[in-house]
């Protein structure tokens, strides 16, 4: 089984991925936690040319989606195959909603990359989107940063992002829950700081 959190930065998944992998493991069994872009070494690497280097958006898609097969091949259909429960910090619903409703490409663009390169397998078992206004995900972001080692970098290109981009965002991932139906789970993270 492979489980998704979805949400912007600042929502509530990372503080949910911990909890998560112990109910897993309680169930006993592997389990796998990992993160898109990433999750293998050449993912890894692709995710920083991603979120340091500045590029246009078909770029920045072609990228993430390259990254995903690595960590598809590399990392989740392996774990799967040894029966493993694979639980991640984002897949393909971010980059509808980041790259389609945040920099505007065509979703149809995005729903081809993403037969090609998942092929035949049909995606993750379950998915939870954690819906946030932006602004309170703005405010935990800068929350977290301030009590981060400094040597730590702290901003990527999103981080320069406007409110209105992340509004779009957020409006692309209730797009995603909706046509991915009995497969997405829906909670909100949040209403207010």
């Amino acid at each position: 089984m492979m489980i998704v959190l979805e949400g912007i930065d600042g929502s509530g998944k990372s503080t949910h991925l911990e909890f998560l992998r112990r109910c897993a493991s309680a169930r006993g069994g592997e389990v796998v936690l990992t993160r898109e872009p990433g999750g293998c070494p050449l993912a890894e690497r692709l995710r920083h040319e991603v979120l340091q280097t500045p590029m246009d958006s078909l770029t920045e898609l072609l990228l993430v989606f390259a990254a995903r097969r690595a960590h598809l091949a590399q990392t989740v259909w392996p774990a799967l195959a040894r029966g493993a429960c694979v639980i991640s910090d984002r897949y393909v619903d971010s980059t509808y909603a980041y790259q389609g409703g945040g920099r505007g490409l065509p979703w149809e663009t995005i729903t081809q990359l993403t037969t090609l390169v998942e092929g035949d397998w049909g995606g993750p078992s379950k998915v939870i989107y954690f819906d946030c206004p932006p602004e309170v995900a703005a405010a935990r972001r800068a929350g977290r940063a301030s009590t981060q080692d400094q040597t730590i970098a702290l901003t990527d290109r999103f981080d320069a992002e406007t409110v209105a981009f992340f509004d779009r965002v957020r409006a692309g991932y209730r797009e995603a829950a909706a046509r991915r139906g009995e497969r997405a789970v829906w909670r909100l993270a949040c209403a207010s700081s």
